[in-house]
């Protein structure tokens, strides 16, 4: 604080130093012609500011006003008004009544003059860092009438700067970073300091820059700012950040000049220099021989001082595992080893294995002639396990024939105990796999014979699976599959492909092709299908058809002539024999159907039915649907009026040979419907004496006597008045 107020006091001085020497020279220097800005052209005297009291005018101008530019020094503050300077004119003679007007930028509240002597004085404190310059107008009236007796002048006031704003460091504090180990010399970053002193006069605004902390680490060029390393070897694993302070000093860091300083982080990034390094030399597992495959085994780690992908190491084994018994996979997360199993162990062949384990940077530095590794020893000790038997065979692919009887041996399998102990083991089938017990096995040798026959046709492939169990310890299991092929023999016939029905053509040519016949067989023969095609005995001199072999499994029927007729036969049987060449040979009798039918003149089939030659040559099948329908309406209009013509003939009731009588009953009452025909008696109506048996009987109800009987018919008119009835 002593030194900055020292420095205050001295600026203070030399301002009043300035002051002095600015005002000296306006009141005792003569008159100095000046640029004017008057619009008059008159002869009158112009005066120039400051001119001492009583001096004699020593010259004469053509324009009213000259004056040299006035200067105000910024931050002047005392107890009276700042002089800036006098304005006079030739017209200010003794008596004479004018006075002096300013106007223009501040004029009457940061400048005022005096009406009578025209001096200018600052009434407030001014900065020029807010406003270099006003811009004012002077002019001299007459004191009472405010006449203006001469035209207005402009001139300007500029405000002279003071060393009084430090440097500014605008855009801190900053932040930056450089590679360990760089060389000396290398730029880091650069700061800018901002002065708002003029950078024109004097040297307020001039900036030497210089390091106050972050020696003798980094360095500073005093002119461009520009931060440079200045120690060599500097390691980021042991030091990662420097804090460097910025100083920036104007008056070109000459005593008395003022000040600002900054913070500059600095961080060092990584290079990668340090190579991995294991925890330990030797590492030591047990891992039990019944360990899964790719299951893990140990973890081993390398540490790198390096940070980021620098740090990235990859695990390899380089020596020791020429069985390829282990692999080691890189967990890039934890940046660890993981040892993992690749092939079964077995405690009884091998008990230990030494693995060289290496770790290698994934990146390595142009400069440090190859990437970075580290090597370990890694001792494997297998752990002997209880293990359930092993089979001779994954897998075992048997055969047998489908005619082969019950009971015989299709093959075996065999399983060992791989422990020392070697235990007994005994055989099963998983009858998840045979729900039809076609396969049965004996638990000592492993043997599989047939139980059920077998048929290729229906499961070419029976797939089992056979378990191996421990005797000592049930709960070691092992399982194999066994794929059973059923062999093919010939137990099948062939037999025409499909259901062939032949249509012949009655105005076909001899030699025609009537049908192509094919045969398959269920049977799979190794050399393949062959087939011979012949005819029954009783029809190999048969006048109407023939067969012709066509070399590939199949045969042709033709024609024999051409005279084939629907009147005369419709249908034809072909009886044909299918041969196969198996051992033995199979044979089966298939009958071919063969319809005749009427053709077009191309031979596209129209009909073949007998019936079609009985009608009128184009009639067609609907006219002839729909005359057989008139037909039978016709015959059951005739049946119907027949049976009624009959039924109208014969008499109603037949006492005898010459006795028919028919009786009506008229009444005036609406007829009740069933009830009527219950109120009388027709019996006796017929027969009021009570003749030929039809008198009530005593033994059934009244409402039952006159129920009609088989062969009675009865016309009820319930609306009418009428009522028949007749009796046969």
């Amino acid at each position: 604080m002593p030194k900055r107020s020292e420095e205050m006091l001295m600026d203070l001085w030399m301002s009043l130093l300035l002051v002095w020497i600015t005002c000296i020279p306006c009141v005792s220097m003569t008159p100095i012609i000046g640029q004017s800005k008057s619009t008059q052209t008159g002869g009158s005297a112009v005066v120039a500011s400051g001119l001492g009291e009583g001096q004699r005018l020593l010259s004469r101008a053509k324009r009213g006003w000259v004056w040299n530019q006035m200067f105000v020094l910024e931050e002047f503050s005392g107890p009276d008004p700042i002089l800036v300077g006098r304005l006079h004119t030739d017209l200010d003679v003794g008596g004479k009544n004018i006075k002096y007007v300013l106007a223009g930028e501040g004029a009457g509240t940061i400048f005022a003059i005096n009406e009578l002597t025209g001096d200018i004085h600052a009434m407030k404190r001014l900065d020029r860092e807010e406003k270099a310059e006003y811009t004012l107008t002077a002019q001299v009236v007459n004191a009472d009438t405010d006449e203006p007796l001469e035209p207005p002048s402009e001139f300007i006031i500029k405000v002279q700067d003071i060393n009084d704003n430090p440097p500014q460091f605008i855009e801190g504090p900053y932040r930056a970073s450089v590679p360990e180990m760089s060389a000396v010399g290398t730029p880091v970053t650069r700061v800018t300091a901002t002065d708002a002193d003029d950078p024109v006069y004097g040297n307020s605004a001039k900036l030497v820059y210089s390091i106050l902390e972050g020696q003798p680490y980094f360095s500073i060029d005093p002119n461009s700012a520009t931060i440079k390393v200045a120690l060599h070897g500097m390691d980021r694993e042991m030091r990662e950040e420097y804090l460097v302070v910025i100083q920036a000093k104007d008056m070109g860091g000459h005593m008395g000049g003022l000040s600002g300083t900054t913070t500059v982080t600095v961080t060092l990034t990584d290079v990668n220099d340090n190579p991995p390094k294991f925890s330990k030399s030797l590492y030591e597992f047990v891992i039990p021989e019944d360990l899964p495959i790719g299951k893990m085994g140990g973890k081993v780690k390398a540490n790198d001082r390096d940070i980021g992908e620098n740090s990235k190491s990859t695990y390899s084994i380089v020596e020791g595992d020429e069985q390829g018994m282990f692999e080691i996979f890189t967990d890039t997360q934890a940046q660890e080893g993981i040892l993992r199993l690749k092939r079964p162990l077995d405690y009884e062949s091998k008990r230990a294995f030494t693995l060289k384990v290496e770790a290698t940077n994934v990146r390595s530095e142009p400069s440090s002639g190859g990437p970075f590794k580290d090597s370990a020893t890694v001792k494997v000790v297998v752990d002997d396990s209880d293990e359930p038997p092993i089979f001779s065979k994954p897998m075992y692919l048997l055969e047998v024939n489908e005619n082969a009887p019950i009971n015989t041996v299709i093959g075996s399998v065999t399983a060992r105990d791989p422990d020392s102990s070697s235990s007994i083991v005994r055989y099963f089938i998983d009858r998840h796999t045979d729900l039809e017990r076609q396969f049965n096995i004996n638990v000592d040798d492993g043997k599989i014979t047939l139980a059920k026959p077998l048929d290729r046709e229906t499961d070419m492939w029976h797939n089992i699976t056979v378990t191996a169990t421990e005797v000592r310890n049930h709960s070691q299991i092992s399982r194999a599959i066994v794929a059973i092929r059923v062999m093919d023999i010939n137990d099948n016939a062939p037999e025409f492909a499909t259901e062939y029905e032949a249509f012949l053509c009655e105005n076909g040519k001899p030699g025609q092709v009537i049908q192509t016949v094919s045969a398959v067989d269920k049977d799979d023969p190794i050399q393949g299908h062959y087939f011979d095609y012949r005819l029954v005995p009783e029809m190999l001199n048969n006048p109407n058809f023939t067969i012709k072999n066509n070399q590939d499994n199949s045969i042709s029927v033709l024609a024999k002539h051409d005279t084939f007729r629907r009147q005369k036969q419709e249908m034809y049987f072909l009886p044909i024999i299918v041969t196969d060449n198996g051992n033995p040979p199979m044979s089966s009798t298939n009958t071919l159907t063969i319809r005749v039918c009427g053709c077009s003149k191309d031979g596209i089939v129209q009909s073949c039915n007998v019936e079609a030659y009985v009608l009128p040559i184009g009639l067609s099948m609907g006219a002839l649907i729909a005359i057989l329908a008139c037909i039978i309406l016709l015959l059951v209009i005739v049946v119907l009026f027949v049976t009624l013509r009959r039924h109208k003939n014969e008499p109603l009731i037949i006492k005898d040979d010459e006795d028919v009588r028919e009786n009506i009953i008229r009444y005036d009452d609406e007829g009740g419907g069933e009830e009527d025909t219950e109120a009388f008696d027709i019996a006796t109506l017929q027969n009021p004496d009570g003749i030929n048996g039809y008198l009530p009987r005593k033994d059934i109800k009244p409402d039952l006597q006159f129920m009609p009987r088989a062969g009675q018919h009865s016309v009820n008119n319930k609306g009418g008045h009428l009522f028949v009835f007749f009796l046969e």
